[in-house]
């Protein structure tokens, strides 16, 4: 993001972040509750993060 430019005014864009994050946190308690698969990609790699029990351990490790 070029973050030269000034910040957008519509409020939607400025909400658009906390949606995305309000959005994967639900569909990660979807698929655990349903042990369904999520996928993103961490470092370069596709892993499952529906399979992990606490994703901010893990990464710290």
């Amino acid at each position: 993001m070029n973050r030269s430019t000034s910040p957008s005014k519509d409020p939607d864009i400025l909400a658009s972040m906390q949606a995305l994050r309000r959005a994967a946190k639900r569909a990660l308690e979807l698929g655990r509750q349903t042990g369904t698969p999520v996928y993103v990609l961490k470092r370069g790699k596709i892993v499952d993060i529906a399979g992990r029990r606490d994703d901010r351990r893990a990464s710290s490790k």
